[in-house]
């Protein structure tokens, strides 16, 4: 599940910096310098994002496909260059102020690492939210802050005078002042907001993030010379339009930046990650390779088990429209929890409410929050010491039924000592009634001991309980009443065999073996059925839904130490 949040990350910041905004409806322009703006970021970056922004021939005619298919809309990204509209600057018209000088290449970088990277992220995905979701977005939203998020946007141009002219009118609106680097001449606002052409690049940034601009030009290491950052991009697929790219040991955060940032060291562990966004008419597909941070190591991270992943997915039941495999989750279950609340924060943005409760009492928040308890509890800092962690193999996660009174979901966790395992479903209750839960013994059909949960938020019961699967090995499983555990035991079906694994497996190419799948029709069938369409963390989304047809997620093993997780959103023909 991290990758998966990894991922739209990577997707989030890959639009942000114009990667379909020349592609749909702002025009492709004539071929300017064709200056990679990586050139002149620091090889320090913590995390950066490049694109295409004025494609041409078949990257232009996919991307301009993909963005209709999925919004509806010619220009879906316009909004977005509020990334460019810095506090005092005013309003920005793309076809007057920006097309005439606009280059083919766009790049933007952060340096700042610790609590202020969680302040950059979430500046950049609201800054997404307010223009992809069709909300209002207003010059305050520039992502940068001098003192707190270092970094800038870096464009190439194709009339550097004209850019010049550009830069200095925003500059000039919000009280620029001159100033001077290594001999380069730029505009510094009292905000600590910084303006300048260098080496026929336009950057705008914090001043910091533009000296280091200017520094790297005069010769300082560059990103594009770096040894990780070259690898990895000579590794990318073809038809690339954006890719982002991050050094995941930079992201040492706890708390809400874990959460929010550090989604890219639970993708690559320790390593180093490049994020790659490949549009096609009937698909949005990301590529996301990772390599280790010393030669001859494992990327670590979610890279370092999928084959597992996809054989745990495999075991679940056939009739699941959506399906989680993880493969490790005696390491990685906390990391996990912490990966699904991350994405669920992302949601609650887009409305800024975080998702309250409706009239009807269930909310997306509430009910999250009441099935990731167990698995919190599971996964939490005192995992080890209680002895759930040696017990844990490769595990995952079920969701079946179109209606509330026929669904059906559990978390299934192989366990490598049954004794254990069994021991645990009484430790958990303890745990689960000591924080507020109400917890009674249970009987259910094939297993062996249970407990009956009811957690705060959840309308249903969760019933934790310990058994043997149909393939004969130890189970823990954490379901949605006592059908979702006997299902999860005995399958009548599994997914091995069902026509969505073969759909996520040619999404997925060859090599690739599903270890994610959402039907997202259902899942909107589900939501509007139970009134949940209306959640505030939802309703923005739910246009977006209505685009996409299925998530498909697998990985292999490129050779020379990459490791690839590929994901792939089909999107209805004809949007």
């Amino acid at each position: 599940m991290q990758a998966r949040r990894c991922v739209l990350s990577a997707l989030l910041a890959s639009v942000l910096v114009g990667g379909s905004l020349a592609a749909t409806g702002c025009g492709s322009g004539s071929v300017g310098t064709a200056i990679d703006p990586a050139r002149v970021v620091p090889a320090s970056a913590a995390l950066y994002a490049g694109a295409v922004v004025r494609p041409t021939g078949p990257l232009q005619s996919s991307a301009r496909a993909a963005a209709l298919a999925l919004t509806h809309r010619s220009d879906p990204y316009l909004r977005l260059l509020a990334a460019l509209q810095t506090p005092g600057s005013g309003s920005i018209d793309f076809g007057r102020d920006v097309a005439p000088w606009l280059g083919p290449r766009a790049g933007v970088f952060l340096t700042a690492t610790g609590s202020s990277e969680q302040r950059a992220v979430e500046r950049l995905v609201t800054l997404l939210e307010h223009g992809i979701l069709g909300s209002a977005t207003s010059g305050g939203e520039f992502p940068f802050a001098s003192g707190s998020v270092e970094g800038a946007i870096v464009l190439d141009t194709r009339d550097a005078a004209k850019a010049r002219t550009f830069l200095h009118r925003l500059a000039s609106r919000a009280g620029a002042r001159a100033a001077t680097h290594r001999g380069v001449s730029y505009q510094e606002t009292p905000g600590g907001i910084a303006f300048a052409i260098v080496s026929r690049l336009a950057v705008i940034g914090t001043d910091t993030g533009v000296r280091a601009v200017i520094d790297t030009s005069a010769g300082a290491p560059a990103l594009a010379s770096a040894p990780a950052y070259s690898k990895l991009l000579g590794a990318a697929p073809g038809g690339t339009l954006a890719h982002v790219y991050a050094n995941a040991s930079a992201f040492g955060g706890g708390g809400g930046a874990q959460r929010s940032v550090a989604g890219f060291s639970l993708l690559a562990g320790s390593g180093y990650v490049n994020a790659s966004l490949v549009p096609a008419p009937s698909s949005l597909r990301i590529d996301a390779d990772a390599i280790a941070a010393q030669p001859g190591a494992s990327p670590g991270g979610l890279f370092s088990s999928g084959a597992r992943a996809a054989t745990a997915l495999g075991e679940l039941p056939g009739e699941s429209w959506l399906a989680v495999g993880l493969g490790d989750v005696g390491h990685t279950l906390g990391a996990d929890v912490g990966a699904i609340e991350g994405l669920a924060s992302i949601g609650g943005g887009a409305a800024g409410s975080g998702g309250e409760a409706q009239s009807s009492g269930i909310s997306v928040k509430g009910l999250l929050a009441g099935i990731l308890a167990p698995l919190r509890a599971l996964g939490g800092e005192g995992a080890t010491t209680r002895g759930f962690a040696s017990w844990m193999g490769s595990a995952g996660l079920f969701t079946s039924g179109t209606g509330l009174l026929e669904l059906r979901g559990a978390a299934v966790i192989d366990s490598n000592d049954p004794a254990r395992s069994r021991a645990a479903v009484g430790e958990l209750g303890a745990i689960l009634k000591r924080g507020g839960a109400s917890v009674q013994p249970t009987k259910i059909a094939g297993a062996q001991t249970a407990v009956a949960v009811r957690v705060s938020g959840l309308p249903a019961e969760l019933d934790v309980a310990a058994g043997t699967g149909a393939s004969g090995r130890a189970k823990f499983v954490i379901g949605l009443g006592a059908q979702s555990v006997q299902t999860a035991l005995k399958p009548s079906s599994t997914i091995s065999s069902a026509a969505a694994s073969t759909r996520a497996s040619a999404a997925l190419g060859p090599g690739y073996r599903p270890e994610a799948i959402v039907d997202f029709p259902t899942l909107l069938g589900l939501f509007e059925g139970v009134g949940l369409s209306e959640d505030p963390s939802v309703a923005p989304l739910v246009p977006y839904l209505r685009s996409l047809t299925m998530l498909s997620a697998g990985s292999a093993s490129l050779g020379n130490g990459i490791e690839r997780q590929r994901l792939v959103l089909g999107l209805q023909r004809g949007g």
